[in-house]
């Protein structure tokens, strides 16, 4: 017996899919509604943290997102400079146990594929192209949702997975919202060069960080951290010659990431934001997860991992319990809103040293710490 029958899911991200995944494994019926026209995905590539792996492992579908990604083990820093020295080789916490890698690099754009190919599988109803435009909730165990302003039926629950921008969360009354943090971020997505294994960080120069990390055998995505600026809207040349500009003082591979730049490689550019809402992060039998419920910098590469972590915690919880009660509520709160709050208050920390230019601060010393307590399961 699971706690409810019906679910509707709001957003079709790596939150959203999740959760339908485990849902619908359960025998619970899973609609998900998604606003987008097709599958997509923003940015280039993904950082993923082994409590992120181990998630990806209870949906069934590491072996797929494995296949699909590169891991690897620990952190390179270095100098900025005509040689760009490594200065360091950190090790990184296996946040997942020793059954999973430290760390994977993948193209958002397979693991989204991935994540809704399992959710499809498990029996949940994706539907693209329609927007959740209402919520009542006036029976006492039932929401019902509208779609385009038409009844698309009741639910025992609905989950707002929708993200920064989330539709849910103001539709029932919150109103902490994403606010920008003083750093905006170049992406771009190219080929890997062979001496690439790893993630590799530059801190100084003309940006705060520039850095990059493998996705594949023959890919890898690039970034540039800087004072964000309003750079939304540069057409594509604009913006190739920023990252050309910016990245100079940089050389190692950021010499063969110029070259793909020049032939063409897109550069997309985004906001640095943080928020967490407060408990609780439902309201009756609506609740938000992941983006929609907190954000940050990803300064140490967690707010995957966070989003999936809600779905993981949330969904144990309806498909071990007979009824979705203030008990359930509570204990999901407690297992999720200081793991959350901690690793966001981290990650804003992390850059706010970078934008003082704070050069005594223990950037090492608050990555390891948070990394040992994300190796707690959630």
């Amino acid at each position: 017996m699971t706690a409810v029958r019906k679910v509707a899911v709001v957003g079709a991200g790596v939150s959203g899919l999740a959760a339908a995944i485990q849902l619908a494994k359960a025998g619970v019926e899973v609609d998900v509604f998604e606003a987008k026209p097709e599958l997509s995905a923003l940015g280039s590539g993904i950082s993923l943290q082994g409590n992120a792996l181990r998630v990806f492992d209870a949906l069934g579908a590491w072996d797929d997102i494995r296949a699909a990604g590169y891991p690897f083990e620990g952190l390179n820093l270095r100098a900025p400079g005509p040689d760009a020295p490594i200065v360091a080789e950190l090790p990184d916490v296996k946040t997942g146990g020793p059954d999973y890698p430290a760390a994977m690099g993948m193209p958002r754009a397979d693991l989204a594929r991935i994540l809704l190919d399992h959710a499809q599988r498990a029996g949940a109803d994706v539907r693209f192209g329609v927007r959740v435009t209402g919520l009542d909730a006036r029976a006492e165990n039932a929401v019902e949702v509208f779609v385009d302003d038409a009844s698309a039926g009741a639910y025992d629950l609905v989950i707002g997975a929708d993200g920064l921008h989330s539709t849910v969360r103001d539709l029932i009354g919150i109103d902490q919202k994403p606010q920008p943090t003083g750093m905006g971020i170049w992406r771009t997505f190219v080929s890997r060069p062979a001496e690439v294994v790893r993630s590799e960080l530059y801190y100084g120069g003309p940006v705060y960080i520039a850095g990059y990390t493998p996705t594949g055998d023959d890919t890898m995505y690039a970034f540039l951290v800087e004072k964000a600026q309003d750079r939304f809207g540069t057409p594509d040349d604009e913006a190739t010659r920023i990252m050309l500009d910016e990245s100079r003082a940089y050389a190692g591979p950021w010499n063969a990431i110029r070259a793909d730049l020049q032939k063409g490689a897109h550069a997309n550019y985004t906001w640095f934001t943080q928020h967490i809402v407060t408990a609780p992060w439902n309201r009756g039998r609506v609740v938000i997860i992941g983006d929609a419920a907190h954000s940050c910098p990803p300064t140490i590469a967690q707010g995957a991992a966070q989003g999936l972590e809600d779905a993981f915690v949330l969904t144990e919880l309806l498909v071990s319990r007979d009824g979705v009660d203030q008990a359930l509520w509570d204990e999901f709160h407690a297992r999720r809103l200081p793991r959350a709050t901690a690793v966001v208050e981290a990650s804003v920390q992390l850059g706010q040293w970078q934008i003082d230019g704070d050069r005594d601060a223990d950037a090492g010393g608050l990555i390891f710490g948070i990394a040992q307590q994300m190796a707690e399961p959630a």
